[in-house]
């Protein structure tokens, strides 16, 4: 009897560092700078250094230092080639740009955020659209 409580005792020790370990190694996000304004959730943003979370199964965080930023639904999760580098997609239009893609180092997967009304617009008068990719830091 006095085995199995310390069995018990152990999972359970077990369980809350790992999942503190997890916490953790999740805590700081990816981060990177972005030169240029972007807009994301029709919100646009400064250029500087973001850092991206997964807020939820959806949804993702970008935030910069002075707490500027926005929540970003993602709507489809991307397969392709595994990556070396983490990086982030933009659709530019003109000097307007769209974060589209976010890409994550080694695994081969990717999220597509979903389009802001402007960007939508932009695509519905069939404005030029080029890519714009940029790597991410951390």
């Amino acid at each position: 009897m006095k085995n199995k409580k310390w069995q018990v005792v152990g999972f359970i020790a077990a369980l809350l560092a790992a999942s503190a370990a997890v916490g953790q190694s999740n805590q700081g996000g990816t981060i990177t700078d972005i030169p240029f304004a972007f807009t994301v959730a029709n919100l646009t943003l400064p250029p500087g250094r973001y850092t991206v979370t997964q807020s939820s199964q959806h949804a993702l965080k970008i935030v910069n230092p002075q707490n500027q930023g926005a929540f970003a639904l993602d709507d489809k999760v991307l397969e392709g080639r595994a990556l070396k580098d983490s990086k982030m997609v933009f659709h530019r239009y003109g000097n307007a740009y769209f974060l589209a893609e976010i890409w994550v180092a080694g695994s081969g997967t990717g999220v597509r955020v979903v389009p802001s009304r402007s960007e939508k617009e932009f695509a519905r008068k069939r404005t030029e659209m080029e890519i714009a990719e940029l790597r991410i830091v951390r």
